[in-house]
């Protein structure tokens, strides 16, 4: 249980610090930065972070560094091309798969598998330093993909796997599949005028995170037609229990998963029991990986953050 805890926080930690850091933009993979290969179809000349790359013509073996990475490159139909992963990865792909840390790669152990492409994550990069440089020196390509901030954005990263791949059309399956899911949730969420107000808590205390405007859990909360108690912040934020028992949400959201019951450490908090959310019993627990990992499986999380919010007007069979 410790471990788990010091790892999800760890996560939480560098998410905070690459989106500081890092800044938002990133190449639109849709319209720029690609180059033609023989068979038509255009390969990305640019990871998401901006690195010109070189994508090989033929991929049969890839190693994925995140589990959101992981997730869609099963959704696009590679799990079979998957020969390692990082470690939070491991419930995704065969037992006995090679397993390696995401932000300590060993170089060697990568290159003795021999990739044809590896799929990085940003937060690697949060201490400043390249830990790939060694297998990029060796002619392997590693692209690196940071966390996206915009639902926008979700939708480039998922093209960028397609055309890396040469799947453009799932790719645009897939991403066509979301804004129409969507749209079905924001055709409903605007006809709500009594908007509830929600805080969504992304790590429990002592070390309470959260976010405001910028970050794709926010427009998630708006799309569903709920207010984020935070909105007026930017980005991934440290939260003071004041905030939260000042701002007094109607609704709280908890997609912890490092403690049994989220939901009952919320509840035990000395001075939260006068927050509506509380006196109510409208806090609610979601998964993790469908409200953490920016990729297709959003959609589900605004399927059970729409549910906790609204549970009268939203009703999906499970």
């Amino acid at each position: 249980m410790k471990r788990k805890y010091l790892l999800s926080l760890t996560l939480i930690v560098l998410i905070f610090l690459v989106a500081c850091t890092s800044g938002t933009e990133q190449p639109n993979q849709l319209e720029k930065h690609s180059e033609q290969n023989k068979q038509g179809i255009e390969l990305p000349a640019t990871d998401r972070a901006g690195n010109e790359i070189s994508i090989p013509e033929e991929i049969n073996r890839i190693i994925s560094m995140s589990p959101g990475n992981t997730e869609l490159l099963i959704e696009l139909g590679f799990k079979d091309k998957i020969i390692a992963t990082d470690t939070y990865s491991a419930h995704l792909v065969p037992e006995g798969t090679p397993l390696f840390d995401m932000m300590t790669p060993d170089a060697e152990q990568m290159v003795a598998l021999e990739p044809d492409i590896i799929f990085a994550t940003g937060m690697s990069m949060a201490g400043g330093t390249d830990p790939y440089k060694p297998i990029k020196d060796m002619g392997i390509c590693v692209a690196y993909i940071p966390a996206s901030d915009s639902i926008e954005s979700i939708y480039e990263d998922i093209m960028f796997f397609a055309n890396s791949l040469k799947v453009p059309e799932k790719g645009r399956e897939i991403v066509d599949n979301m804004k129409s899911k969507i749209k079905e949730f924001q055709k409903i969420g605007e006809t709500i005028k009594d908007k509830k107000t929600v805080y969504f808590e992304i790590s429990a205390a002592p070390y309470i995170y959260s976010f405001g405007n910028g970050v794709f859990l926010n427009e998630m909360i708006e799309i569903i037609g709920a207010e984020n108690i935070l909105a007026d912040h930017s980005m991934w934020i440290s939260v003071s229990e004041e905030t939260v028992i000042s701002a007094d949400p109607d609704v709280i959201i908890t997609n912890v998963d490092y403690l049994d019951d989220p939901v009952a450490e919320i509840k035990s908090r000395p001075g939260w029991q006068n927050i509506k959310a509380l006196k109510n019993n409208n806090v609610y627990r979601v998964e993790n990986d469908v409200t953490s990992h920016s990729n297709h499986k959003i959609i589900e999380g605004l399927k059970q953050m729409a549910e906790a919010v609204y549970p009268d007007i939203y009703q999906y069979e499970n």
